[in-house]
């Protein structure tokens, strides 16, 4: 019998499956609201919030719920951490990646890759070294030694979590998800040569935001150069058999991310203040 995944977003890939993630800051009050969401994933953000690692290292913490695990069938979070590291591709941010997987992250969220030296440094960053003569040596394995808390915090020995601790698809069994941000046209160029030649990207997510304001079209997502972007993306990483991810999903526009081919939705949720809306619509405050 397989072990089970304790990384549910590859579980859901593998399967062919949709995952449902949502972002947030590095904020234990914010990772204990996630923390009995329906979602599958949450990406922590420090890419445009601080990058605090005492607040990250705290935030894994609350996500965990002891009435899950004690009901769980397997070791597996019920919502699957992921942190966006501050860092463009460009500046190779190998230490913030090692940080937080040293904490416990199941993967990394590398932002503005645009070429295939990039997409290789983020790859490397994620993995141990190995020697030259090993099976899946490239790319090489740059991340430092230091795995005692991710362990604990996967639940699992040192030894399982060198076991585990390499990055997927590149190794079947590794449980570390690298997703590349594509989000200007140097990128969209390079993508096909990125996909062909730097094994190990488990995601591709669209940065509509970035690409948008490049196109001279600030956050016009459904302007026609845009959704002309997306489809080339779409179309490339169907060809590789590369998820897509989506990060502005809404009510309004699911169905159609769903139609377009998209497996990776990333939601925020909506705060409403019902008591509030209704009292002001009584007393006339509408």
């Amino acid at each position: 019998m397989a072990t089970p995944r304790l990384n549910k977003v590859i579980a859901a890939f593998e399967a062919g499956q949709h995952v449902f993630a949502s972002f947030s800051a590095a904020d234990p009050s914010a990772a204990l609201e996630f923390g009995t969401s329906a979602y599958d994933a949450l990406v922590f953000e420090t890419e445009h919030k601080p990058w605090d690692v005492p607040a990250l290292r705290d935030s894994l913490q609350y996500l965990l719920n002891r009435r899950q695990i004690f009901g769980a069938d397997s070791l597996a979070p019920a919502l699957t951490p992921l942190v966006r590291i501050p860092v463009n591709g460009g500046e190779k941010g190998q230490w913030q990646a090692k940080q937080a997987l040293d904490l416990g992250a199941y993967g990394i969220v590398w932002p503005h890759i645009s070429t295939v030296e990039e997409a290789h440094n983020a790859v490397a960053a994620c993995r141990y070294p190995r020697l030259p003569d090993r099976p899946r040596h490239e790319p090489a394995g740059l991340r430092g030694d230091s795995p005692a808390a991710a362990a604990r915090y996967w639940g699992i020995s040192t030894a399982e979590y060198y076991a585990k601790a390499d990055v997927w698809p590149l190794d079947p069994d590794g449980e570390i998800l690298v997703a590349l941000m594509i989000e200007d046209q140097l990128a969209i160029e390079n993508l096909p040569d990125i996909l062909d030649q730097v094994p190990g990207i488990g995601l591709v997510i669209i940065g509509e935001g970035d690409m948008s304001q490049e196109l001279g079209i600030p956050r016009q997502y459904d302007h026609p150069l845009m959704l002309e972007c997306k489809r080339r993306i779409l179309d490339i990483c169907a060809a590789r058999g590369v998820p897509v991810g989506h990060p502005h999903v809404t009510a309004d526009n699911v169905k159609q991310v769903l139609d377009d081919g998209y497996r990776f939705l990333m939601s925020m949720p909506v705060r409403t203040y019902p008591g509030l809306e209704l009292g002001r619509s009584l007393t006339g405050r509408d």
